[in-house]
């Protein structure tokens, strides 16, 4: 080894690349080794559904710095490098080549950003030529590849949750008969099903078939390609077959060090992003983090959230002791015209985790109505019954309707209630709001049910006394 320090990341996506360029800025001194097995880095993977729709043109778009311009920061970029083995002991990696060789790459540090990996189901035919995954940029310019070149007319999506109604939506954009499979009566099972509800109504208002409470059984598959999609009885022709029915950690290479894991499989991390093992960091998608709303450990696969992990790794490897302080799980999507977003708990999941919710869904305009282009919104928003603390909140609605979720999601980080929403002071002005905005129209509803069932909580209380 040399006499320099060596920081080694595996992964050269969000978090990899986040840490590693943060250490560069904090040590100029620090070697930093970057090895990612794939062929791209540093690439915006939530952006290739609309390079397959063709609202990005050119995947070189979706690339944010190349492997030459890390390497003129000072950072070494090997590209086809798979790292097979961590030996934590002798602070060493196994790695092979894209030529076959097998190198051993010592370190000083470790920060392990394997992300995360698509699920795709054993099934007959599912490696036919005409079907996808996405997961890494080489799957999504694969899928924008076939699109163009191959012009399918039929597709099948399987599943419903994010990464299918985006894709969903972008075939629809490329004018190709899409159905969509899914296992729950709603898409969206982030959502509450009245809130799923909405979504698959804009699945269909855009021309996507829907078959709910289905599963996929086999793919029928000729001359080397798929035909159609089998779902029991029903037979669905396809000529493109796209899974997204999710992800799960990629966190094998570590569970095979000895370095514990957690939710669903994630790296175990502390707030400084330091696994169970010396010199070891984790972050990213492949990491488990703190759920700020309950307080306990969860996993979210979220390119913001890999990329606040990263920057809070590199800072801490580099020596300071900043904390990554979790997160609220807030998301958000478009589906034709309608945006659909969520923050927090649902009230399914806040029953199940026995805090007694409340919750209030409204209908409102985007705009004053007597503005043009006021557009139909519905916000459901969750809280405690006792004491009114916000757990949660999920918005469907047109233009302008999503991104108010950011307003709810900051309540949720900073630990507020429903009445500290409703007297938050958000600006007015007809071509953006009605003068009670949307989302304290619902908190106005919901701390009515606060209040209601705090006042029958008393009475009760009194009447036994």
């Amino acid at each position: 080894m040399s006499g320099r320090r060596r920081l080694v990341v595996i992964g050269g996506d969000a978090a990899g690349m986040s840490a590693a360029s943060q250490a560069r800025r904090r040590d100029r001194d620090l070697e930093i080794i970057v090895l990612e097995r794939g062929e791209y880095l540093s690439y915006a993977a939530c952006g290739m559904p609309y390079l397959v729709g063709g609202q990005v043109p050119d995947p070189a778009r979706l690339i944010a710095r190349t492997a030459e311009q890390f390497r003129q920061q000072g950072i070494q970029v090997h590209l086809q490098h798979t790292v097979e083995a961590i030996d934590a002991g002798e602070q060493s990696l196994s790695v092979r080549t894209a030529k076959g060789e097998q190198l051993t790459q010592h370190y000083d540090e470790l920060l392990i950003a394997t992300g995360a990996r698509d699920v795709r189901p054993e099934l007959s035919g599912a490696d036919a030529a005409g079907v996808f995954s996405l997961r890494g940029l080489g799957s999504g310019i694969a899928l924008w590849d076939y699109v163009r070149n191959q012009r399918p007319q039929r597709a099948v999506v399987v599943g419903g949750g994010y990464i299918g109604l985006e894709i969903a939506d972008a075939l629809r954009r490329r004018e190709i008969d899409t159905t969509l499979v899914d296992l729950l009566p709603e898409v969206m099972a982030t959502l509450d099903p009245e809130m799923g509800a909405l979504a698959s109504g804009a699945l269909r208002a855009m021309g996507v078939s829907l078959r709910l409470n289905a599963r996929v059984e086999a793919l029928d598959v000729a001359d080397g390609r798929v035909a159609c999609v089998r779902l029991g009885e029903a037979v669905l022709p396809a000529d493109l077959v796209v899974f997204g029915i999710g992800a799960r950690p990629n966190s094998e290479l570590a569970g095979a060090a000895g370095i514990p894991l957690g939710v669903r499989g994630a790296i175990r991390v502390d707030r400084q992003l330091r696994t169970g093992l010396p010199h070891i960091w984790a972050a990213g998608d492949c990491a488990e983090s703190l759920h700020r709303v309950t307080g306990r450990p969860t996993w979210q696969a979220l390119g913001t959230v890999a990329n606040k992990m990263g920057r809070i790794a590199g800072l801490n490897i580099t020596g300071a002791r900043a904390e990554f302080p979790g997160v609220v799980g807030t998301a958000i999507t478009l589906v034709g015209e309608t945006e659909i977003a969520r923050t927090g708990l649902s009230e399914q999941e806040s029953v199940a985790l026995q805090l007694d919710p409340v919750a209030a869904t409204i209908q409102d305009r985007t705009r004053a109505g007597y503005y043009p282009g006021a557009a139909p919104i519905t916000v459901k928003l969750i809280a405690r019954r006792q004491g009114g603390r916000l757990l949660g909140a999920q918005i469907v609605g047109g233009a302008g309707a999503g991104k108010r979720i950011d307003t709810i999601s900051t309540c949720l980080t900073a630990g507020l209630s429903v009445e500290d929403l409703l007297q938050l002071d958000l600006a007015y002005a007809p071509p953006f709001s009605p003068v009670w905005d949307p989302v304290q129209t619902a908190a106005r509803v919901l701390l009515g049910s606060v209040v209601n069932s705090q006042s029958r909580s008393d009475a009760l209380e009194s009447a036994n006394d």
